[in-house]
């Protein structure tokens, strides 16, 4: 399978944010990364990670 090499029709403005979740009563936490399109309540995305992509720039 090969990417596609031509860009996109629409571009989308994306949004990060980063959280620390505490479970088990405050036993156990991690950190977690959402990537979201602010205009579309169906397009996210959720992974453990470190760091906001902000962070990152």
């Amino acid at each position: 399978m090969t990417a596609d090499p031509s860009p996109p029709e629409r571009t989308v403005d994306l949004q990060s944010r980063s959280y620390r979740i505490t479970v088990d009563d405050g036993r156990e936490s991690f950190f977690a990364l959402s990537i979201e399109d602010a205009a579309n309540d169906d397009a996210w995305l959720m992974s453990d990670t470190v760091y906001a992509l902000e962070s990152m720039r």
